[in-house]
């Protein structure tokens, strides 16, 4: 990434670990973090900076407007404690106190969920309900 992240970016992030990870341990919302920062740093494929990564059509189901989370991440509160401690662990991302335990990985699914884009390919990693892959582009 060729920007440092701005307030926009970091709320938008915590939202978006909020909605694709609530309920995972504070790996799993790392790992969705990771995820998207590493899409950001790839370039302008998966959108422009971390805002335009999470909110780019179809990529984070969580923003998708017919995902039940989405009326949810709209109203989440920057005061309410969940928000505080995904922010926490976004932040510790962002600054490099929680290193990358996605091993690169771009793409993630609920392991209860496969996708036909990671058939016969490997997690690069796995942490709580989700598998994380580094191999998809």
């Amino acid at each position: 990434m060729s920007r440092s992240a701005t307030e926009k970016d970091i709320d938008t992030l915590t939202r978006t670990v909020w909605g694709e990870a609530r309920g995972e341990p504070d790996e799993g919302k790392a790992a969705v973090a990771h995820v998207v920062i590493n899409r950001a740093k790839s370039g302008n494929a998966y959108g422009e900076g971390i805002e335009g990564v999470c909110r780019k059509d179809q990529q984070f189901s969580c923003w998708n407007k017919d995902d039940v989370n989405r009326g949810q991440i709209d109203k989440l509160d920057t005061n309410n404690q969940e928000y505080k401690k995904n922010r926490r662990i976004v932040e510790e991302v962002l600054n490099g106190t929680r290193p990358d335990n996605t091993k690169g990985s771009t793409h993630y699914h609920r392991t209860d969920t496969p996708h036909n884009w990671a058939s016969g390919k490997r997690p690069a990693a796995e942490h709580g309900a989700h598998s994380f892959y580094n191999n998809i582009d």
